[in-house]
């Protein structure tokens, strides 16, 4: 369907709002939402029915809705001021009020539309422009079966993929009924990319064999045709939508962190005066990533240059608040100070978008360091469940599970982290973080044996020293206690018995008594 209305034409085919030849990037969701009010033009949508049809009845702040309705208006040259096409009706909702005309997609297209048809009758597609954020499209996966009712299955693991990566929000994602128009058919990736407008491709294959199945998946840089990263999945056919959720979140959580290193690689490769808010960011994760003290302040710098850029840019907010919370628990930073400005960025990030998962990470990290373990529990089972994939919450849940004494809950949410994202930058935290949760179960040998694995992935992480000293304390172990204090000093000068009493944010008296006991034997004062 075409929505034709001022100088602007909606396709919800192509998933397109142009103004004349130039097109308007939307988020997905502003895109359903305009969609929605131009769909239902001849009446009053309630915010209900908007919670209903974009957010399918979530919970969601009224500072959510405005901004999604400021940015529809935003997008079609409208205003809060003057209303001219999208009204809010006081105490009612809202309405599209301009003037609309409706064409189906497969009818000739009035004189002024800008898809004229080629002289073989198929529409011509043109090259999209560039969009501030990097864009990913999901190809219909293969079905390699030779079943043809094995096609739905197929088609649901593209469709999970998609929802999935849907839910990131740091980029734009292409919707199914653009990319799916692909299917069956034999495409360059190029030719694709273009045609999209997208700068990354995800494909795959389906192959049933029997009660197996193996599934292929591959994501494609369109702009030099390189697979950025590729995996295979065997799995057992015994719970086929357990198989897809399963599925979808490994491919999706290897997918996030490749196109962060391919973004920064890009922008890595601009001179300092040429880059913007976005670039910076990206950057700035480069540096969060490397778990180290000058590169967390170099982070820092880069973040808050983006913010003066743009100061309601909410994954930079989000990401300024958690990277100060994670420069205190390691010690690099005064907490007293710190907290702060993390819970400052991080109310600030969720007033920007309250449905950001690094803005909720954000907070709970801050009320985790302040003791409000309920509170910081919640925050991080809200942004697991905006972003399922999102490892750096699942791992961060479990040292705040094993902070409250709930130690076989942690490992299992740390293990979670290490299964999502295998090569995740940030998995030598999350084995730290295993190896503290065996520690506080007194399985201070499987505690020591995680501590080296975290170690030989980042050498100076200290969190890992810190849980080593202990566990070999514990375990009787001297000369291992000795050698781990050493490098404990070199990584956090700072420490000392009282820094752990007072700083680590224990729930229970009787895990940092014993913490305490083990840094003693270890040799520390």
């Amino acid at each position: 369907m075409q929505f034709f209305f001022t100088d602007y034409a909606l396709d919800t085919d192509r998933r397109e709002l142009c103004r004349g030849s130039d097109l308007v990037p939307l988020e997905p969701q502003v895109f359903d939402l305009l969609v929605y009010l131009l769909e239902n033009h001849d009446r009053v949508v309630s915010k209900d029915d908007l919670i209903g049809a974009i957010w399918d009845g979530r919970i969601v702040s009224e500072s959510t809705l405005t901004s999604r309705i400021n940015a529809a208006r935003k997008a079609v040259g409208d205003n809060g001021r003057d209303q001219a096409l999208i009204r809010t009706i006081s105490r009612k909702g809202f309405r599209f009020v301009g003037s609309l005309r409706l064409q189906q997609v497969c009818s000739d297209p009035p004189d002024n539309a800008d898809h004229p048809a080629d002289p073989a009758g198929e529409a011509s597609r043109p090259v999209l422009p560039p969009l501030d954020r990097p864009a990913i499209a999901v190809l219909p996966f293969t079905n390699m079966s030779g079943e043809p009712e094995q096609e739905y299955f197929s088609e649901g693991i593209s469709e999970d993929i998609i929802t999935a990566l849907s839910k990131l929000r740091w980029f734009y994602v292409i919707a199914r009924n653009s990319s799916f128009i692909y299917k069956g058919k034999a495409v360059h990736i190029k030719a694709v990319g273009e045609e999209l407008g997208v700068g990354y491709i995800v494909e795959g294959s389906v192959r049933k064999e029997g009660n197996r199945v193996r599934i292929t998946a591959q994501l494609i840089d369109v702009a030099t045709g390189t697979h950025i990263w590729s995996d295979r999945y065997d799995r057992s056919l015994a719970d086929v939508f357990a198989l897809q959720d399963e599925i979808t979140q490994a491919v999706v959580a290897a997918i996030e962190p490749q196109i962060y290193a391919a973004e920064n690689f890009r922008a890595q490769r601009k001179a300092p005066d040429n880059m913007d808010a976005w670039d910076l960011v990206m950057r700035a994760l480069s540096h969060y990533w490397r778990v180290t003290r000058q590169d967390n302040m170099v982070a820092q710098a880069l973040l808050e240059k983006a913010i003066s850029i743009d100061p309601n840019y909410g994954q930079a907010l989000g990401l300024l608040g958690a990277s100060h919370m994670f420069s205190a628990h390691m010690g690099w930073s005064d907490m007293a100070a710190a907290i702060p400005i993390g819970e400052r960025a991080a109310l600030a990030a969720i007033r920007a978008d309250s449905e950001d998962p690094w803005a909720h990470f954000a907070l709970a990290s801050v009320y985790l360091l302040t003791r409000c373990f309920d509170d910081s529990l919640a925050e991080f089972e809200l942004a697991i469940r905006l972003n399922p994939s999102f490892a750096p919450a699942r791992g961060y849940y479990g040292v705040a599970l094993t902070y409250c004494g709930r130690w076989e809950e942690g490992d299992l949410a740390a293990r979670q982290a290490l299964r999502l994202s295998p090569r995740d930058p940030f998995a030598a935290v999350y084995c730290g973080v295993v190896a503290y949760a065996q520690f506080i179960g007194g399985n201070y040998e499987e505690a020591i044996r995680l501590c080296r694995e975290a170690l030989r992935q980042r050498h100076d992480f200290v969190g890992a020293h810190r849980v080593l000293a202990a566990s070999a304390g514990m375990a009787g172990k001297k000369r291992l206690a000795e050698a781990a204090m050493l490098e404990l000093r070199r990584a956090q000068p700072n420490v000392s018995l009282d820094w752990i009493a007072k700083q680590i944010p224990f729930k229970l008296d009787v895990d940092r008594d014993r913490y305490l006991d083990g840094f003693r034997r270890a040799g520390l004062q």
